[in-house]
């Protein structure tokens, strides 16, 4: 088949983001301006430099309010941190992704232990094999087709960068070890748990 995207697929559901996978989630805690904790999933996101460290994720579509939580939280503190989902942390994750009330604290609401970040203010999932402190860079407006709706880019700064030592191997982090989740469209992930090496031409 070909979709012209401009005109409906004929599919039961749309394909795109199956044609785009898997992709990393991140599962970002920020807090807003008067102190309310936040996490939530997103995965549309992953790196986008190195020299500095940097990451993005993207918010998309029509949320409960204006604008989604997490990405008010950052533009008003500059502050979040990017958290690993794993398969055991699946169901928690998935919790988080609720259209909860503002004030909602989604650690609570998914039963996930806190532990305070060292170079910013939102704290971190301590079960969480990597977590990633970032200062917010910038905000990119991007074209929405939904009424009312609002799709952002967040880029961030990755400060710091915490790593759960018994997941480092010989030096490196171990991935099959870990087995970080995956989003592969409609309700479907997948988790790593097979890796090869392919050493680049010379």
């Amino acid at each position: 088949m070909f979709w012209n995207t401009n005109e409906l697929h004929g599919l039961p559901h749309n394909p795109f983001k199956s044609c785009v996978a898997p992709r990393p989630i991140g599962w970002i805690s920020s807090v807003s301006a008067d102190g309310h904790i936040n996490l939530a999933p997103y995965s549309f996101f992953n790196a986008v430099g190195s020299e500095p460290p940097m990451v993005m994720f993207s918010s998309t579509g029509v949320a409960p309010r204006p604008t989604k939580d997490t990405v008010s939280n950052i533009e008003a503190t500059g502050e979040f941190v990017c958290n690993m989902v794993t398969w055991e942390l699946r169901d928690q994750m998935n919790a988080t992704s609720a259209p909860a009330p503002a004030e909602t604290n989604e650690f609570e609401l998914a039963g996930l232990e806190m532990e305070p970040s060292k170079l910013v203010k939102p704290p971190r999932v301590k079960a969480a094999p990597i977590q990633m402190e970032c200062t917010y860079v910038k905000t990119i407006d991007l074209p929405c087709d939904t009424p009312g709706g609002r799709n952002v880019m967040i880029i961030g700064q990755v400060i710091g960068i915490r790593i759960n030592d018994a997941f480092l191997i010989d030096g490196k982090i171990d991935m099959e070890k870990i087995q970080p989740l995956a989003r592969m469209g409609y309700q479907d992930y997948s988790s790593v748990e097979k890796i090869f090496t392919l050493n680049r031409p010379k």
